[in-house]
């Protein structure tokens, strides 16, 4: 009786849902979009611990919401520039086991999005930000796969970013310029020699599940970015979220620090 009922009601709100989700396309794409979408992509283990699964499952999940998501950016939403996080330098702290299941998912995902059309289709061209060396040499393989992959592709950027920490960015940044012999540091050498040198800095930063704060992510580009918070696991986030999350970036006025 209560799955017929489950079922009615989700029967009755599937049109009042896409009706709202269409109201959202309308109301966004009549204003200035963002051209560069960077998200946290936090809550897999809350997920999966309040859904009775495996801690592998939620990080499943997750991988495929990230592919999902990128299809929305590329087919409906024209962003220029993803960037999501899927794994910090502190997460390395975690137990061996969690570790292990997450690098296979990771393994996985890598090697789903390699063969994946769309990046031809939409001429997406794929980098990894972080310290890669201590990122396994299975990943390592499949990173400088992908990479070499798409690296002639210019319409459409997806940035990933594994073993990440900003901190360790800028001081990798440093060294670059110490190694290529620059004396003087400005903000502009900076940025030539960060992971995400050349390319757009975010215009707006997405964070799931709740949490308020960046942990460490893209600490020099985030600068004036604007940032929104939402309450959903990212396993379960929705198109309607990320339209929403567009909408409150475009009732910000951006002053870029003036």
């Amino acid at each position: 009786m209560l799955s017929y009922l489950y079922a009615s009601v989700g029967h009755v709100m599937r049109p009042i849902y896409k009706a709202y989700e269409y109201r959202l396309d309308r109301q966004i794409k009549g204003d200035l979009m963002p051209q560069h979408i960077a998200i946290i992509l936090d809550g897999n283990r809350r997920f999966a611990y309040d859904n009775g699964l495996m801690t592998k499952e939620g990080h499943i999940r997750g991988g495929k919401k990230a592919e999902e998501v990128l299809r929305w950016c590329l087919e409906d939403l024209n962003i220029n520039t993803v960037t999501v996080y899927g794994w910090s330098m502190s997460n390395f702290e975690r137990p061996e086991s969690q570790v292990s299941e997450t690098m296979q998912v990771i393994e996985e995902r890598l090697r789903s999005l390699k063969d994946d059309p769309l990046l031809n289709t939409y001429g997406v061209r794929v980098k990894i930000i972080g310290n890669r060396e201590v990122l396994n040499d299975n990943i390592r393989s499949l990173v400088e796969d992908v990479e070499s992959k798409t690296e002639k592709y210019n319409m459409h950027n997806l940035n990933i970013a594994l073993a990440y920490d900003g901190q360790d960015e800028i001081a990798r940044a440093f060294n670059k310029m110490i190694e290529n012999g620059v004396t003087h540091a400005t903000p502009e050498t900076i940025e030539k020699h960060l992971d995400t040198a050349h390319q757009p800095q975010p215009d707006l930063i997405i964070r799931t599940s709740g949490e308020k704060r960046l942990s460490g992510f893209l600490l020099w580009q985030s600068a004036y970015s604007e940032l929104v918070f939402t309450d959903v696991y990212w396993p379960e986030f929705r198109k309607i979220d990320m339209m929403r999350a567009i909408r409150t970036y475009q009732k910000r006025h951006r002053r870029h620090g003036k």
